[in-house]
């Protein structure tokens, strides 16, 4: 019951649903339907869900993509607050309990930039903490069209990696992002693309959240059909035409 993992995700203190299913004693794809329909009157009452819950994904054992949730701690008080009995008690001491160290963690690793003496770890920290806050502002702007369209774009199942887009038009992953560099559109921070900033309110991408292989989060960078409309327009004004446009152009 103590075995509750609680991660710093840039900054907010989240846990995975799958641990708090276990700790609940329920189904995690029970605690997933339950999850989606505290979203639904949280968005209908005009809350931010992602202060509560932040859609992520895993692979399981066979290596397919599923879904899953990170916590915060206002996720957990309204996971508990359905809970009832024993489960419920040692479930709320326990989540509190653990949010409570590692904020406590935090605290004692945490230092500013500007209060670092040595000027080399001081441009150092100060590095680190734009990077955290470009991150994050990307995915504060990519969760706003989810706020006031309900998912219609960003919960889209037809989101897709770049990987495919670029097969659209004989190009590799690698290629098309660096054309969509030299294009301005993006930039990289921290093994991550960046949209530039006339961009990032559009709605072209959406970021998951995965666990990787050795338990680190990662963010995924995917782009919804209204950023591979953007990409094929921007494409084509620079000559490169999907490969199935070709092929119609061979047969006529």
């Amino acid at each position: 019951m103590n075995n509750l993992k609680i991660i710093n995700r840039y900054g907010q203190l989240v846990t995975d649903s799958r641990e708090v299913a276990v700790m609940a004693g329920k189904r995690h794809s029970d605690l997933l339907e339950s999850i989606d329909g505290y979203i639904k009157y949280l968005l209908n009452g005009k809350f931010r869900s992602v202060d509560f819950f932040i859609q992520s994904s895993y692979k399981d054992s066979t290596g397919r993509t599923l879904k899953c949730y990170l916590l915060t701690k206002k996720g957990c008080d309204m996971v508990a607050n359905k809970m009832t009995g024993e489960k419920g008690i040692l479930f709320t001491a326990t989540y509190v309990t653990k949010f409570e160290e590692m904020e406590n963690q935090l605290k004692v690793k945490k230092i500013d930039s500007y209060r670092i003496e040595d000027p080399i770890e001081r441009a150092r920290a100060w590095i680190k903490e734009q990077e955290e806050k470009l991150i994050l502002e990307q995915r504060i702007f990519e969760y706003e069209p989810k706020i006031s369209y309900l998912d219609t774009i960003l919960n889209s199942t037809n989101a897709i990696v770049v990987t495919q887009i670029a097969a659209d038009y004989g190009l590799s992953a690698k290629k098309l992002n660096e054309i969509l560099k030299e294009s301005e559109v993006q930039y990289k921070v921290n093994k991550q693309w960046i949209l530039k900033a006339k961009y990032k309110d559009k709605g072209f991408t959406k970021s998951e959240t995965f666990i990787d292989a050795v338990g680190q989060v990662r963010l995924n960078t995917k782009w919804t059909q209204k950023g591979r409309l953007f990409i094929h327009q921007l494409l084509e004004s620079i000559g490169i035409k999907a490969l199935m446009d070709l092929e119609n152009i061979k047969v006529s």
